[in-house]
């Protein structure tokens, strides 16, 4: 049961300039390949671009599939995955600017772009962990497996 509509969600918002800003950035330092093919490329640039593409995508999903849980687990595994994903974003980044990427600027809004979500994120992730009067307890090592 959805508890709002998600375009009018604030995170939800940042995931989707977010998810935008990675598949431009991707885009420029992919040298504009097709983008559903970045995989089946042999450089390390492009797999590191198809990386970013993924986490970028899956974000919203993960902040959708929270959404529309009532499970305090699901809800908190979705957020720990989006958390998890945030990092490896920051990471990507890093590994592009050790690449050679020389447009630093771009990987400079992107981080911007990551930092506005991670403030966004941690408002949001108090509140899915707060809704409702759910008796049910979550552990991290419950989200390993």
């Amino acid at each position: 049961m959805s508890r709002y509509n998600l375009g009018s969600l604030p995170v939800y918002q940042k995931a989707l300039e977010l998810c935008t800003l990675s598949k431009e950035l991707a885009s420029f330092v992919t040298y504009n390949q097709n983008l559903l093919t970045l995989y089946q490329s042999q450089s390390l640039r492009d797999h590191i671009a198809d990386s970013l593409l993924t986490d970028a995508v899956l974000i919203p999903q993960q902040i959708a599939r929270a959404e529309t849980s009532d499970s305090l687990s699901d809800r908190m595994k979705s957020a720990t995955f989006i958390g998890i994903m945030i990092r490896n974003i920051s990471a990507y980044c890093n590994g592009l600017e050790q690449h050679g990427v020389r447009e630093k600027e771009y990987l400079q809004l992107l981080r911007q772009e990551i930092r506005v979500f991670r403030r966004s994120f941690k408002k949001w992730r108090k509140s899915i962990a707060n809704y409702g009067n759910s008796s049910e307890t979550w552990t991290f090592r419950e989200y390993l497996g």
